[in-house]
């Protein structure tokens, strides 16, 4: 098999990791799951569909990353507090973690009837959470944090939306992680491309030694409707505005059936990815908006694709 046809994610073999049937209080679904590390245990924070069609974050943990059990309760709901509760109402969604100066800090999209903005909480063990501040405006979606500082900053990706130009992955820095400015622009979709219609990041930024490894989801139109598929980049360390590659080809795409079909057919959407000390990483996606499915990969193979295959970051 030629390395231009080789699989670059290889699933677990039994996919899906965690579904609705696995949660001890009533879901409709358990999706787009931030996933890290934390006392030598893999945790699991899964969004979650309500039969109101609203959503929840829940928690699960694993000894060896792919068996996975949840916690008897959620880990966060809409909060009732005055100065978040107004701005979580309709749900809370789409968790990204990052390990940061000790701490785990958890992004997560709020919506409300003011459109939905990115949120910041952190926590500590797990067992509870502060939430510290919304870090964006409305329209905002898929934000995640760089795991250290760069030049003495913090630095996210995120995904702003616009009708004037397809959705794509912005950068910006904060000296305190509440206050963000210095955005631009780092990668566009391509016309007529497998992410021609929008992009976003994915899994938050993961440290090589050729620099942070960008695993993104891109959306392409088709007459049956929209298909998501994952691909990658790679951005220069000391300086993430600088984008080194992005590869031409996506590493997964809707293939199994609980991919193709289920609450919105055809997603395989990440919000997670666990590097391990062997060179591989565990990565996760929601399938289909329904269930959570886990595979593995090589990373200097994603970051080779980056580099030797790539198309035009803008």
């Amino acid at each position: 098999m030629s390395a231009q046809r080789k699989k670059l994610v290889q699933r677990y073999e039994n996919n899906p990791i965690l579904t609705k049937d696995d949660i001890p209080y009533p879901v409709e679904t358990v999706h787009n799951a931030g996933v890290t590390k934390f006392d030598g245990r893999y945790i699991m924070l899964f969004r979650s569909h309500l039969d109101t069609g609203r959503s929840i974050i829940g928690i699960a943990e694993s000894e060896d990353g792919f068996n996975f059990k949840a916690w008897p309760e959620p880990f966060m709901t809409p909060s009732k507090e005055p100065r978040f509760s107004e701005y979580e109402e309709y749900g809370v969604e789409d968790p990204r973690i990052t390990p940061l100066e000790g701490a785990y800090y958890v992004t997560y999209s709020a919506y409300s009837r003011h459109g939905v903005r990115t949120g910041l909480a952190r926590t500590s063990d797990f067992e509870s959470v502060e939430r510290i501040a919304f870090i964006t405006e409305p329209d905002y979606r898929n934000t995640v944090l760089f795991p250290e500082r760069i030049n003495g900053g913090y630095a996210r990706l995120d995904r702003p939306h616009s009708e004037l130009s397809p959705w794509s992955i912005w950068l910006s820095f904060s000296p305190d992680l509440r206050h963000w400015g210095g955005a631009e622009a780092v990668i566009k979709p391509v016309k007529y491309h497998w992410d021609e219609a929008k992009i976003g990041p994915g899994a938050p930024p993961i440290k090589t030694d050729k620099g942070w490894l960008d695993i993104y989801h891109g959306v392409f139109p088709t007459m049956d409707g929209h298909v998501y598929r994952l691909g990658v980049a790679l951005h220069k360390l000391d300086d993430p505005a600088e984008v080194l590659g992005v590869s031409d080809r996506w590493i997964l795409q809707p293939e199994d059936p609980w991919e193709r079909v289920g609450y919105v057919h055809n997603v395989v959407f990440t919000c997670g990815a666990v590097p391990e000390d062997d060179g591989t990483l565990k990565l996760y996606w929601g399938a289909a908006d329904t269930v959570m499915c886990a595979g593995t990969a090589v990373i200097e193979e994603l970051v080779g694709i980056c580099l030797t295959n790539s198309r035009p970051p803008m």
